[in-house]
């Protein structure tokens, strides 16, 4: 009863804001007629109208219909396409920061171009994100032909673009990209040593496309970019030569659910045996423990195929969502490497987190946020609590015709598939195209294997087939086609019934492989389109394209995804799911219930279940790994936050060094609180001024900042006193230090050292801060609220990073001293920033160590206690440091 009452009250609400929204279409709608009548010259320069209004402070939302009158006006003269009543529904709800769902086959690419033209206006930037780079380079083609003709710039974000034409596309009006690209380089122009070599603008509107896929299924897995680290992949090596010896459920069990496994004590026992390791959990041996759950993991949960490929010797992920191949992409904490082992494949180094930052945190930070996509609704309280963003269901074009079929249950695999290569032989027969989805490549192989001992000509879509997805996809509804395909979500290709004839087209041409007059084009067009109008009736009078699901997926909106294939546009069409008791998700809930219901009807063998009790269980189930699902997001954005907290106060900091802006103010404030620190760890505040240690503090003052003190000036003094005066001697030294150089030369210093302490810092402190992450479950056992422990214990490490990169600061700062006659020219501190290790391990030269030879910059740095002479590039990485910190030289100094 409660449930159906708030689906009412939901659906009042929709339809209450579908008839709001169309009484803005009822304006746009009105406008029609005269901006018909506009020459294509003043139809473009509205554009230039539409700015001067809002320079002089008229809102968006005022010069909406009129902007969306002319968006159309130009979509009938620039692409031959007219925007329907409810794509101005859609354009109005992405404008106004929200979800439109509409359903496969609405056109949403050329919705998208109402809000984006609208908002690009003011100039400040619109992020398109798409999920693959193949849809923003068609999308940013196709239009932005539709942009150009109205007077606005479209740049396209592409992997493996230099950094001037990354510039140049954040600079346009409309920038097209996937969220990867777009995450990275936020992350990467934080790493920069030049505010001029930023990329992008601030983060101003974003329009995701799929965004289902982008923020719900990708948003657990966060963007990092990272450098290798220094432990050897031998371990990888040794943990996996054991894992067969192992048996399940005697040394170790699996949990499918939540996809971990934990050692039996048996198993323990084992493995300290064949490694020879002692105790397993002693803490000696954490290491060993976390590449053994790795290994197993790797074994047991992950199976080729289905979670990755092996490619040129590469392990490469597969996208759970969309059966992509993620290049490039690595699972972390050495579950990668884990694999690699496994597949005895060169097991590539682990690597050290640089940078990081979730899909969830980086599109919050834009002013305003949208998205699109056909299946959001089952999701709408998740992108309501995350991100703030409501969702609307936009009526379709045309009603809805498709029959879905009631599922189909048999109690084995193999009975399934029987059924589903009988129900494509029998549509194939008649000529009825076929679409078949499944969850995994090991899967649309097996059913192509099952059709091609049945001789049934088919084509198959998968991670494998990459390259040939639009084309594949594009044809899938043509007469008597088969088409089988890992998961159907975000494919960005419409399936037109009969064939899309301008693939037919384009790949008749790249087959003559020779030029063709536009006369012969025309023809050849012409011909093509004349066939798929005549196999479109064909099919439309079979039913349209069958989908046929062979397994039922977590998420009810990957199942929705593969049914909304078909029936497009008030298209016929039917789908059906086949699913047996072996399946994934059936073994996981209600196979038992199924099982025993099954045997209690007598029912024989290859005779499904086919009841609307096995349907709601089914969706029960999906339900509740959904809710799962989503408290586990919940979760992980809660232990985000803290670090984006952090991350967000840190890279603020960065780019105000960076802009060189109060660098003398911000070094004397560092150095203040460093000295307070330091004075206040040699004498406490409760001491008697008799008992103070002066010589102590007059060198560690020396040692740490540059300033020389006498203890005869600082007698005597209670120590408020002591304090103040040793700030003001401080303030004077840098003063010092600053006329020495010049207030230019000075503040580069600054900038330079601070940059570099910030940087391998901030390294030093993502790894501490995943550290911390990994134990603190185990808070829970001593009844301790995790999540309150790690905000606790993180804002003390963040507080305790800091403080490090102050003294850092003032340490070198306060020891600068001029070695030769400054040049006129203004020194470039930052090229200083990229010196890396050579070949041979060694630093070639870096701000450590005695000094860096004099040379043109006329600035060196003095050794701050027990520095040997010599040049740094003579000094080992693994070397004590020569500043007498007993850190090995990489770990000060020579970090970079």
């Amino acid at each position: 009863m409660f449930k159906s009452l708030v689906r009412s009250l939901f659906s009042s609400q929709n339809e209450k804001e579908i008839r709001r929204i169309s009484r803005i279409v009822d304006r746009v709608n009105s406008l029609e007629p005269s901006v018909e009548k506009l020459s294509d010259e003043e139809l473009a320069g509205k554009t230039l109208v539409f700015r001067e209004r809002i320079a002089r402070g008229e809102s968006l939302d005022a010069i909406l219909p009129e902007a969306f009158a002319v968006v159309r006006e130009a979509g009938k003269r620039v692409l031959g396409m007219r925007h329907f009543d409810v794509q101005i529904m859609g354009g109005a709800v992405l404008h106004e920061g929200r979800i439109a769902e509409m359903k496969t086959g609405e056109g949403k690419t050329l919705v998208g171009t109402l809000p984006v033209y609208l908002n690009a206006l003011e100039g400040k930037g619109v992020h398109v994100v798409t999920v693959n780079d193949y849809l923003a380079r068609r999308d940013s083609e196709w239009m932005g032909r539709l942009y150009r003709f109205l007077g606005l710039s479209v740049g396209l974000i592409q992997h493996d673009m230099p950094d001037d034409l990354r510039q140049e596309a954040y600079a346009c009006d409309i920038t097209y990209g996937t969220n990867n690209e777009f995450g990275f380089d936020y992350l990467r122009d934080n790493m920069k040593y030049e505010l001029e070599q930023f990329a992008q603008r601030p983060l101003n509107f974003a329009i995701v496309d799929e965004v289902d896929s982008i923020l719900i299924d990708e948003s657990r897995t966060p963007l990092i970019i990272s450098g290798p680290s220094e432990e050897s992949t031998d371990l990888y090596e040794r943990v996996d030569r054991i894992i067969p010896r192992l048996i399940p459920g005697q040394h170790f069990t699996v949990d499918l659910k939540h996809k971990t496994v934990s050692m039996t004590e048996e198993g323990s026992d084992l493995v300290e045996s064949l490694l020879d390791v002692g105790n397993l959990y002693d803490l000696k041996n954490i290491s060993f423990v976390h590449h053994l759950m790795q290994a197993v993991k790797a074994h047991h949960l992950y199976r080729r195929d289905v979670d990755y490929v092996v490619k040129n010797g590469e392990v490469i992920i597969v996208d759970e969502f969309t059966g992509r191949l993620m290049a490039g992409r690595r699972w972390g904490e050495g579950l990668h490497q884990a694999v690699e082992a496994k597949e005895k494949v060169k097991i590539q180094m682990e690597n050290q987190t640089l940078a990081t930052v979730t899909f969830q945190n980086y599109f919050r930070m834009y002013r305003k946020l949208s998205g699109m996509t056909g299946t959001a609704d089952t999701e709408a309280t998740e992108f309501h609590r995350i991100y703030g963003l409501d969702v609307i269901v936009i009526p379709p074009h045309r009603k809805m015709i498709r029959i879905d079929l009631p599922d189909q249950v048999y109690r084995t695999q193999k009975e399934k598939y029987d059924a589903v290569v009988l129900d494509i032989i029998e549509r194939h027969q008649v000529g009825q195209p076929v679409l078949v989805g499944t969850v995994s490549i090991e899967k649309s192989e097996l059913i192509s294997r099952l059709l091609m001992e049945k001789k049934i000509p088919h084509e198959v879509l998968n991670a494998k087939f990459h390259e040939k997805e639009a084309e594949i996809v594009a044809q899938a509804g043509r007469l008597g086609k088969v088409t089988i395909a890992t998961n159907m979500a975000g494919r960005g290709t419409d399936i037109l019934l009969g064939g899309n004839p301008e693939f037919l087209f384009n790949a008749e041409l790249r087959k003559r492989g020779e030029e063709v007059s536009p006369e012969e084009k025309k023809a050849l067009l012409a011909t093509f389109e004349e066939m798929a109008k005549k196999e479109r009736e064909a099919v439309v009078a079979l039913g349209g394209l069958h989908i046929i699901g062979t397994e039922r997926h977590e998420s009810r909106r990957i199942d929705n995804q593969l049914r909304g294939r078909a029936g497009r546009q008030g298209d016929p069409g039917s789908s059906r799911f086949y699913l047996s008791l072996e399946d994934d998700l059936m073994k996981i809930f209600g196979a038992e219930k199924i099982k025993g219901l099954m045997e209690r009807m007598g029912m024989e063998e290859g005779v499904p279940i086919e009841h609307a009790f096995v349907t709601k269980a089914i969706q029960n189930a999906q339900k509740k790994v959904e809710t799962y699902h989503f408290d586990i997001r919940k979760q992980l954005l809660e232990y985000d936050d803290v670090m984006n907290q952090q991350r967000l106060v840190f890279y603020e900091l960065r780019k105000r060094v960076l802009k060189g802006e109060g660098l003398r103010d911000l070094v004397s404030t560092w150095g203040s609180r460093s000295l307070e620190r330091l004075i206040l760890s040699i004498i406490p505040e409760d001491a008697y001024p008799e008992s103070y240690d002066l010589q102590g503090l007059v060198e560690k003052v020396q040692e740490k900042t540059g300033l020389a003190l006498t203890i005869e000036e600082i007698q005597d003094m209670g120590i408020d006193a002591l304090v103040a005066h040793i700030l003001s001697r401080y303030e004077a030294h840098l003063s010092e230090r600053e006329a020495l150089f010049g207030a230019d030369v000075f503040s580069s210093i600054v900038r330079y050292v601070a940059l570099q302490a910030l940087d391998n810092g901030w390294k030093e402190h993502l790894l501490t801060m995943d550290r911390l992450k990994e134990g603190i479950g185990l808070r829970g056992y001593g009844q301790k609220d995790p999540l309150v422990e790690y905000k606790r214990e993180g804002f003390d490490l963040f507080e305790q990073f800091m403080e490090e990169v102050e003294n850092s600061v003032v340490e070198v700062t306060g020891s600068v001293r001029e070695v030769a006659e400054a040049p006129e020219e203004e020194p470039d501190f930052g090229n200083l920033a990229y010196s890396y290790p050579d070949e041979s391990g060694e630093v070639v030269m870096d701000l450590g160590g005695e000094s860096f030879s004099p040379n043109a910059y006329g600035v060196a740095v003095e050794p701050v206690s027990g520095g040997t002479s010599g040049s740094p590039s003579k000094i080992g990485r693994n070397d004590p440091c020569p500043c007498g910190s007993g850190k090995k030289y990489k770990k000060c100094h020579g970090a970079v």
